[in-house]
């Protein structure tokens, strides 16, 4: 089956303050094709440029999440469209907006740093996890190592990197991959409520602080620009609303200024 034949590139839709990726070949497991890092990151392009957006869902179509980057590229110097996976990979993680993938299925591969890079994960019942870079005699690229430390500890990375164990879904709860765990059924509406709970806060806090919080992990922040980001914060009209809303006793009506 070639690429035409599996599916469309991903989709983006936007209802409110919410946009959806939706990646979109399910005859291939959602597999990531070339063609799809071009047209994810113009989606991430548009998301940047709506500034009235709150939230990133990340989801897929049919019963796997993604296998991942086309393992027929893998070792014929393509070098080129593996390092844009990589990147795009960064990027997803650099948001702005706060991110939560809905794993609607199993996640194989590359696709396994994608979910992480995002903030939240939640996951289904049923669904399993594997990365087989050590079976393929793949050395993966470093930002993914890092966010596989940094997310699960290294034990856990390396029992999932070096031995290349394949991790069922309560596991996958368990050493911290997923976030929660739903039946199928309850994937998109749980995803809808925390999505609901992250647009309510403050745009300019949960921003800056996800910001923060990844500089760290990563081991790169810059506390200067951490402190100026809290100061912009406690200066913003947002802030003085949430007090307001504080000592009135009703809901913030935050707007990102």
């Amino acid at each position: 089956m070639t690429a035409a034949d599996s599916g469309g590139i991903p989709t983006l839709t936007i209802e409110g303050v919410v946009a959806t990726i939706r990646l979109n070949r399910p005859a291939v497991h959602n597999r990531i094709e070339p063609a799809d890092l071009v047209a994810l990151n113009g989606l991430l392009d548009r998301i940047e440029a709506e500034p009235a957006l709150r939230v990133v869902i990340l989801t897929a179509t049919g019963k796997s999440f993604s296998s991942g980057f086309h393992i027929g590229a893998l070792g014929t110097g393509e070098t080129q469209e593996e390092d844009a996976f990589a990147k795009f990979a960064d990027r997803l993680e650099r948001l702005r907006l706060p991110t939560i993938c809905a794993l609607n299925g199993g996640v194989y591969g590359g696709s396994t740093d994608l979910a992480l890079a995002c903030d939240f994960r939640i996951g289904v019942t049923g669904m399993a996890m594997f990365m087989p870079a050590a079976r393929l005699g793949v050395h993966y690229y470093p930002g993914g190592i890092q966010r596989y430390v940094s997310r699960l500890g290294l034990n856990t990375a390396k029992r999932m990197f070096l031995l290349a164990e394949r991790f069922e879904a309560e596991e996958l709860l368990r050493v911290g991959y997923l976030d929660e765990l739903v039946p199928p059924e309850r994937l998109m509406p749980r995803v809808a409520e925390i999505a609901e709970k992250l647009a309510e806060n403050a745009p300019l806090a949960v921003q800056g602080m996800k910001a923060a919080l990844n500089d760290i992990a990563r081991g790169d922040a810059d506390l200067k620009a951490i402190a100026d980001r809290a100061a912009a914060a406690k200066r913003s009209n947002d802030m003085a609303e949430g007090r307001a809303a504080w000592l009135e006793k009703r809901k913030p009506r935050f707007t990102g200024t």
